[in-house]
C-alpha cells in the first residue's frame, strides 16, 4: 500500500457535522462514523488533531443578532464546542482510539488545558487530540482556531470537512450551475468572498503557506482518500 501523503493533519469539523439529519444536537451514529474514518487514518500512522465547532448547539453570532452581547455569546459557543469534543472523544474511545480533549478555557475536571508541547507529545504518541473552546477568545471563529492550532502543531494540511464535495463559485444547493474548483488560491478565495473558512483563517494559512483540502465528510472513506492524496474535493494553496 502506498504511504500517506500527509503524516500530521488537522481535521476541522463543524458542529453541524455531528447533527446528521437532525435539526439540533448530536447524532451518535454520525459521531461513530466520523470516529471510524479517523480510526482508518490513525491505522496508517497519521497523527490526527481535530478542531470542532459548536453550531449544532449554540452560535454566538446568531445570539448577537437577537440582542445578546457578542462576547457572552461567543463564550457560550466555546462551551458548546467542549460538549461536542467530549461526544467525539467518547465515539473514538469506543473504537479503541486513544484520545485527549484539550481546551483553550481551563476546565480540568473534563479536559486538559491547552499546552502546546504537551499536545504535540500526545500526537507523537499516536493519540488523537481534539481541540475545544476555539482560541479561548471571543470574536474569533473555530475556523481561525483550526488555522492557529494547525500552525502550532506543525500540521501539514488542514482537512476541512463539509457536506458538499468541494468549493463552488456559489452554493450548489441553490445554484445547480455553480462551478466547482478543483484548485483555488488563497487570494481567489478572499477576493471572491467564498465561504470556505473565514477571512482571518484564510489569511493565516496564506501567510504560513498551509494548504487546505475541502471535502465531503458524508462519503465514507473520503478522509482516507484525502490523506492518500487522491483528487477529491478542492485544494486551497498559494498556486
Amino acid at each position: 500500500m502506498p504511504a500517506p501523503v500527509y503524516r500530521r493533519v488537522l481535521l476541522k469539523l463543524s458542529g453541524e457535522a455531528l447533527m446528521g439529519e437532525q435539526s439540533y444536537g448530536i447524532d451518535p451514529a454520525v459521531a461513530t462514523q466520523i470516529a471510524a474514518d479517523i480510526g482508518e487514518i490513525q491505522a496508517l500512522g497519521v497523527e490526527t488533531a481535530v478542531v470542532i465547532g459548536g453550531g449544532n448547539i449554540f452560535r454566538g453570532v446568531a445570539a448577537r443578532a437577537r440582542g445578546m452581547d457578542r462576547a457572552t455569546g461567543d463564550y457560550m459557543g466555546m462551551l458548546a464546542t467542549v460538549i461536542n469534543a467530549l461526544a467525539l472523544q467518547d465515539a473514538l474511545e469506543h473504537q479503541n482510539i486513544l484520545t485527549r480533549v484539550v481546551t483553550a478555557i481551563e476546565m480540568r475536571e473534563v479536559a486538559e488545558p491547552f499546552i502546546r508541547r504537551r499536545a504535540i507529545r500526545h500526537l507523537e504518541k499516536g493519540r488523537v487530540v481534539v481541540f475545544a473552546a476555539g482560541t479561548g477568545n471571543p470574536y474569533f471563529t473555530t475556523d481561525t482556531a483550526a488555522a492557529l492550532r494547525a500552525m502550532e502543531m506543525k500540521a501539514e494540511v488542514i482537512l476541512k470537512a463539509t457536506k458538499v464535495d468541494g468549493i463552488y463559485s456559489a452554493d450548489p444547493v441553490f445554484h445547480p450551475d455553480a462551478t466547482k474548483y478543483d484548485h483555488i488560491s488563497y487570494l481567489q478565495v478572499l477576493d471572491q468572498g467564498l465561504k470556505v473558512m473565514d477571512a482571518t483563517a484564510i489569511s493565516l494559512c496564506m501567510d504560513n503557506d498551509l494548504p487546505i483540502v475541502v471535502f465531503n465528510l458524508r462519503t465514507p472513506g473520503n478522509l482516507k482518500r484525502a490523506i492518500m492524496g487522491e483528487p477529491i474535493g478542492s485544494t486551497v494553496s498559494a498556486e
